[in-house]
């Protein structure tokens, strides 16, 4: 079984978070700048066992499209061509930066800490992770 990487994709920045290798467990991996996200991809796929990937997909309340959701869908489509050997999941991200923030405060990360825009994204993105672990199990 490989590993299962979760994508919190943004215009600027985008959080990754990765599962231990048996696919249980969701870490924090890295937070990077978009227009690298693709070159580092590749890079890990070389490198590491990736089973799925999981990319969260932006939706209101009432499950229509919000403004960054067609720019997830575009990604979407280019990690398709790209990438089309791995499995890809789109999953519901709503609320997961509210979430990663409290999450980061509820651990006592000091609010300079919190200030870091990529360090909610790479927890947004284990949230993510660990959301659709769960649904899943």
């Amino acid at each position: 079984m490989g590993r299962i990487l979760a994508i919190d994709y943004g215009a600027k920045r985008t959080g990754l978070a990765v599962t231990d290798p048996l696919g249980i467990i969701a870490t924090p991996l890295e937070y990077i700048k978009t227009h690298e996200l693709e070159t580092f991809l590749a890079e890990y796929f070389r490198n590491e066992d990736v089973e799925k990937v999981v990319i969260g997909m932006p939706k209101k309340l009432d499950n229509t499209d919000t403004n960054a959701t067609a720019l997830v869908q575009a990604f979407v489509n280019r990690f398709r061509k790209v990438f089309p050997a791995k499995e890809l999941i789109l999953h519901d991200e709503r609320f997961t930066s509210k979430m990663a923030l409290d999450a980061m405060i509820a651990g006592g990360i000091k609010k300079k800490g919190r200030q870091e825009k990529g360090t909610i994204d790479k927890v947004s993105a284990t949230i993510i992770l660990q959301s659709y672990l769960e649904s899943n199990s």
